[in-house]
């Protein structure tokens, strides 16, 4: 389905982002002020995020959304 496709793309996308700067998924979930276990829902693609959601962790990572739906 479509929306399982974004999902795993916004997940990869935001693992390699954290892999690149060198981040565990704690290190990056502490940045992103939520838990690790949320942060690895997300990167796995099983947490259902709102626009609002995606704009907020592109801006915390500092990216543009794009840059975390972009399957590449």
């Amino acid at each position: 389905m479509a929306d399982r496709a974004l999902k795993t793309t916004l997940g990869a996308q935001l693992r390699a982002i954290r892999l690149a700067r060198g981040l565990t998924q704690e290190q990056l979930a502490e940045k992103l002020d939520v838990t690790p276990r949320y942060l690895a829902g997300i990167e796995r693609g099983e947490r259902n995020l709102t626009l609002d959601s995606v704009d907020v962790l592109a801006q915390q990572l500092g990216v543009v959304p794009a840059l975390v739906l972009d399957p590449r």
